[in-house]
């Protein structure tokens, strides 16, 4: 599904990625973890096109990104609130997302309702501009305007910080539901290793931009992580 070669990002001479290779297949739940300045937002921001590679490349479902933008119309992403339009009620802002991906009103009424318990009526009905929500409500927004018009790969970065524990729970839920039964590829970065290792089927760790460990979850690898980064 996404195929990472060569790839590797420098400015001003520091080299701030570097990954020769990485697959990951479609329907996987993809964890990156490392700590800050690893490169793992680098990472999803040339997968997006966010930023240009120093070298190498990015193909996804056989679009290389950087050449062509038909990767657009199957990936959706929050990284964060530079992805939200702060004038905008949440309402229109899902609404502004379900036209540029081809859905109607009611498409995009029954995709939300799905997700109220999620928003902890603290979303929906509100009279509030985007802008005005808390930082956790932000991204509540976010990743939840990342799931419309059925998108076949999702990239959320740092997903779980900002959010109280009912609505962590609830999120673990909505990726393994993503990843499990709807064959959805989910990549997630997070900082909170317990949080990434219970919905990820595999763990990449970054250091320094490059990956030193690439693990398949299992009941070790949360004390394998956590020894790695106490060590």
């Amino acid at each position: 599904m996404i195929t990472t070669s060569n790839l590797s990002k420098t400015y001003n001479n520091n080299q701030v990625l570097n990954i020769e290779a990485l697959e990951i297949p479609k329907g996987q739940s993809f964890g990156l973890v490392g700590n800050n300045g690893a490169g793992k937002t680098t990472y999803f921001s040339l997968l997006l096109d966010l930023i240009q590679p120093t070298t190498g490349h990015i193909i996804s479902n056989e679009v290389q990104v950087n050449k062509s933008e038909d990767w657009k119309p199957f990936t959706s992403a929050f990284i964060d609130e530079s992805f939200l339009i702060g004038y905008l009620t949440p309402e229109e802002y899902f609404y502004f997302i379900g036209e540029l991906r081809g859905q109607n009103k009611a498409d995009v009424d029954a995709l939300v309702a799905q997700y109220e318990d999620f928003f902890h009526g603290e979303i929906l009905g509100q009279k509030k501009y985007l802008r005005d929500l808390s930082k956790g409500n932000q991204k509540k927004a976010g990743i939840v305007a990342a799931l419309i018009g059925n998108p076949e790969v999702i990239i959320l970065d740092e997903p779980f910080a900002n959010l109280d524990p009912t609505t962590q729970f609830r999120l673990k839920g909505i990726v393994k539901d993503l990843a499990g039964k709807q064959g959805v590829t989910v990549l997630i970065s997070s900082h909170d290793l317990l949080h990434v290792t219970d919905v990820s089927e595999r763990i990449v760790v970054l250091e320094k931009g490059e990956i030193v460990k690439d693990l398949v979850t299992s009941e070790a690898t949360l004390k394998e992580l956590e020894n790695h980064f106490a060590g």
